[in-house]
């Protein structure tokens, strides 16, 4: 190949594919941010002289160990984790942890490529990373969990630190797999570091820390509808998911005057026609976060509630959707029966919850479409907040941090509007405008640095 040779979103996607054969949720990734990319890069000979693209696409690494543990009936069980350090020219690995029995190293690698674009996004110095482990917490007791978590830590410890890698919780993971994680990881290394986020608040963790992702993905669709002299007020929401960022999704949905009349988990949805108040949410959090309970338990409780087993919520009309349960949710023929029931606007919570031709029947419609990099940036984005709390041995107050988690999702938006407007009519691709924002300044900073 030439030194300045000039290639295609389509040729290089073919090496995408050769190099990381049956990856197909790491090349739907790719292949997302590809197609903007090497639009924006055309004219732009240096990103292909230090091949750019490819060096992102490539993780710089991925590590994979056997995790071994006992059961509470003494069985030793075996499962495999990962970690996927995929970019840190802008800082130290930053990205969840997930426990899932989907969970696979093309799910991973996607995450993190995702991760490293939507870091940048924040602001906040964050390079970009993932892993996870295929063992399933569900219906396991408090110490199976605590004997699997302290076992993958004895492995991850080694690839970690507060400048090096620093994890978080995702999908299967919250407080209770952070504390565990954690107090191994002081056990084996004599450190109290930040290096985990997502920490309870009496051992270095953030207020709002669970809230931010929901809440972001919400202030993103405020910032969406904002561009249109448009509001959340009055508006029928269709919500999937029933964890933490469904939950705070659908709390500032109310607050902000929605109208949320459904709720998900991997069983099936509810969908309730009077709305979702604050007092059924707080039922709701406590069916999942305490008693960990199935949500078709709501309909059981509240009366004139329909619950629809093995279904998504995508068939019910609203004005505004917020995938916030996991990837590849929203199929193209839900994309086509939201747009026909009057949706206008689309917040992704979740991570890349929507496949690619649904996206593209999204832009194709003209609807304000918030992808999964900006629009769940919140979350990272007050871990960010977290790190620099432990770096300086401090906490900061609730109002405070929720001043800053809206001021990065403005930041974010108005990033994503730079890039992503349209010169003819003034309609914003956020897509375009999330993947060319947040690839610039990884890029520039990866040009600075040479060939590292």
């Amino acid at each position: 190949m030439a030194r300045h040779e000039v290639i295609t979103a389509e040729r290089f996607m073919e090496e995408v594919r050769e190099h990381n054969p049956g990856q197909t949720e790491f090349h739907q990734a790719v292949y997302e941010v590809a197609k903007p990319i090497f639009e924006y890069i055309a004219d732009k000979p240096r990103y292909h002289e230090y091949q750019i693209m490819r060096r992102i696409a490539e993780p710089d690494r991925v590590m994979s160990f056997r995790v071994c543990w006992e059961d509470d009936e003494g069985v030793v069980r075996v499962n495999r984790g990962w970690r996927v350090q995929n970019n840190n020219a802008i800082g130290p690995y930053k990205g969840g942890i997930r426990f899932h029995p989907t969970v696979n190293e093309s799910i991973l690698k996607f995450l993190a490529f995702e991760q490293t674009f939507k870091n940048s996004l924040t602001g906040l110095p964050m390079g970009g990373g993932k892993g996870g482990s295929n063992f399933n917490p569900k219906g396991r007791s408090d110490h199976e969990v605590m004997r699997f978590c302290q076992s993958f830590m004895t492995e991850l410890h080694r690839h970690i630190g507060d400048d090096i890698d620093v994890p978080a919780g995702d999908i299967g993971v919250g407080a209770r797999e952070i504390g565990y994680m954690f107090g191994q990881w002081k056990r084996i290394t004599r450190r109290h570091t930040g290096v985990l986020t997502g920490k309870g608040l009496e051992y270095g963790g953030s207020l709002i820390r669970a809230e931010a992702t929901g809440y972001g993905a919400t202030y993103f669709l405020q910032s969406m509808l904002d561009m249109r002299k448009d509001a959340i007020d009055g508006k029928v929401c269709v919500v999937s998911g029933s964890g933490n960022v469904a939950q705070y999704a659908v709390e500032k949905l109310t607050q902000l005057g929605g109208k949320v009349v459904t709720m998900s988990d991997s069983d099936g949805f509810i969908y309730d026609a009077a709305g979702i108040d604050a007092e059924k949410l707080a039922w709701i959090m406590e069916l999942k976060n305490r008693r960990r309970g199935r949500i078709e338990e709501y309909a059981r409780h509240f009366p004139r509630v329909e619950y629809l087993p093995g279904q998504r919520p995508w068939s019910v009309p609203c004005a505004i959707a917020m995938p916030c349960a996991t990837q590849n949710e929203i199929l193209l023929e839900d994309a086509r029966t939201l747009l026909k029931n009057g949706c206008i606007a689309v917040s992704e919570g979740a991570n890349m919850p929507t496949v690619i031709e649904a996206i593209d029947a999204f832009l194709d419609a003209r609807i304000m479409f918030g992808p999964s990099k900006a629009a769940n940036a919140g979350g990272v984005a007050v871990s960010g907040l977290e790190m620099s709390q432990n770096s300086a041995k401090i906490s900061w107050k609730e109002e405070e941090l929720q001043k800053l988690l809206l001021n990065i999702m403005r930041g974010i938006h108005a990033s994503c509007v730079q890039y992503g407007r349209s010169p003819d009519d003034g309609f914003v691709d956020y897509v375009r405008g999330a993947n060319i924002a947040g690839f610039v300044k990884v890029a520039d900073a990866m040009l600075a640095y040479g060939v590292v």
